[in-house]
């Protein structure tokens, strides 16, 4: 028999990391009653990400109680790509963001009428001083919650359950929390975000505003010309590393990813 929960979760994860892609992602479980983070540590390639057994046990502690959040991780730096984290989604929110040239490259909605917005903004890693004053430029911009506009920001993961109580359903289920949108691309007008970060200033976008006529989810397929990403291929190189069970694997691998790996290993040992 079909396990139909677990290939629902594994099919949101698959498309949320190909539409995100990053050389590892920071994995933060919380409990929803007690806000008290899952012990240990997780920071894992997708490949790690995207194992059977990692897919379990996620889901086994979701099923606990614990939120599965998120964020594609680059050391001290942003990744690349900004949460807006769209709370009470207002109806035409996303048109808005695709005719500014801010289109996100993965919407998530975390619950009925509750949405978060991931924009990539750049390929390469962005530092905290850059990557803020955007995630706060959008955020304001698009009446989005300021206390999630910073560079660090964790979001959730697709493919599992709300379980805070004031989202549940009328019939008392956690909602699944889905994947409306994911293509991997760079936002248009990306480039003119950065600069404007860059020199202190807001960059000129037409402020949001509601249209009541709009629906509330709109699948948008992205123009023409927006810049795509060249190499989404499997990296090629293996190295080991273990699995929630505690049992070795062995995922592909970059050697990027070992490097980055290893860093932030050396960066947790305490100093002497």
């Amino acid at each position: 028999m079909h396990d139909i929960g677990f290939l629902l979760s594994s099919q949101a994860l698959g498309c949320q990391l190909a539409a995100m892609p990053s050389d590892a992602y920071l994995i933060r479980l919380i409990h929803h009653c007690t806000r008290k983070p899952f012990p240990g540590e997780r920071l894992w390639p997708a490949a790690q990400l995207l194992l059977e057994p990692t897919i379990r046990f996620l889901r086994a502690r979701n099923r606990e109680g614990f939120d599965i959040f998120f964020r594609p991780y680059a050391l001290g730096h942003n990744a690349g790509y900004i949460l807006v984290d769209l709370d009470d989604a207002q109806p035409a929110v996303l048109t808005a963001m695709r005719d500014n040239g801010h289109e996100p490259c993965v919407v998530i909605e975390t619950s009925p009428g509750h949405l978060q917005a991931w924009v990539w903004v750049s390929r390469r890693p962005l530092p905290p001083n850059v990557a803020t004053p955007v995630s706060r430029h959008l955020s304001r911009l698009y009446q989005a919650d300021q206390a999630s506009a910073d560079w660090r920001h964790v979001g959730r993961l697709a493919g599992f359950t709300n379980q805070k109580p004031q989202r549940r359903l009328p019939n008392g289920l956690s909602p699944w929390v889905k994947l409306q949108h994911a293509s991997a691309r760079l936002a248009s007008n990306s480039r003119s975000l950065l600069e404007a970060a860059g020199h202190g200033s807001t960059q000129r976008s037409t402020p949001f505003r509601v249209s009541p006529e709009a629906p509330i989810y709109q699948r948008m397929a992205p123009p023409s010309d927006a810049p795509v990403d060249p190499a989404l291929e499997p990296h090629e190189a293996a190295g080991e590393i273990h699995s929630p069970s505690g049992q070795p694997s062995v995922p592909t691998l970059s050697c990027r990813s070992r490097r980055l790996l290893a860093t932030h290993a050396r960066s947790r040992q305490p100093r002497h």
